[in-house]
């Protein structure tokens, strides 16, 4: 009797079948550990803290990092996700000749509302395993932060982080890379009569 196993692809056919056309223009996808993951479709509340966290951190960190907007990034372990914001470690070429890799990051941002448990244990574990130091999840159903640092790995081999943190709606936070940053977050969630 033969076992059934799910088939896992690496980065390079997984870049090869979006070439294909086997996803939609619109497809949300990303790829963990090899599989193939479909997201579902960012709601209003979803874009709109999408796009005050953008022109957040563009204003915040000028010319000291860049800032990259729902584009991927290559990790360990064959995975690229696709966050809704990564802080990368300027480069001359802007990260035009190759994807942002885990020594590039300094910060990763998902905003998660229907995907909160897979951004809290499938991407966070991914992200603990390829070192990102300082990881946020813009909790949509919550509304708060979660920061994460200090990644690990515990005595079962799973990845995770030490140290989380919540921050809510009216409170600041800052950056571990970057000591005077000074985010207020009620710039990023829309006021509730926004919502």
């Amino acid at each position: 009797m033969t076992a059934v196993a799910a088939k896992r692809f690496t980065i390079a056919e997984y870049h090869r079948l979006g070439e294909l056309g086997f996803f939609e223009p619109h497809d949300r996808v990303e790829l963990i550990r090899g599989e193939i993951v479909l997201l579902p479709q960012n709601t209003t509340f979803h874009s709109d803290c999408y796009a005050n966290l953008v022109d957040s951190l563009v204003i915040l960190l000028g010319d000291r990092a860049i800032v990259r907007g729902q584009q991927p990034i290559i990790l360990y372990g064959e995975s690229e996700t696709v966050p809704d914001a990564v802080v990368a470690r300027n480069r001359a070429d802007d990260y035009l000749a190759s994807t942002p890799e885990p020594a590039d990051i300094l910060l990763v941002v998902e905003i998660a509302g229907a995907t909160l448990s897979y951004a809290q244990r499938e991407k966070l574990s991914v992200y603990a395993e390829d070192g990102i130091s300082d990881y946020w999840i813009l909790n949509l159903v919550d509304n708060c932060l979660e920061i994460y640092h200090d990644p690990y790995q515990d005595n079962q081999g799973r990845f995770g982080y030490r140290l989380k943190r919540i921050v809510l709606p009216h409170e600041t936070v800052g950056m571990l890379c970057f000591p005077d940053f000074c985010l207020d977050l009620s710039r990023i969630f829309p006021a509730p009569d926004d919502v």
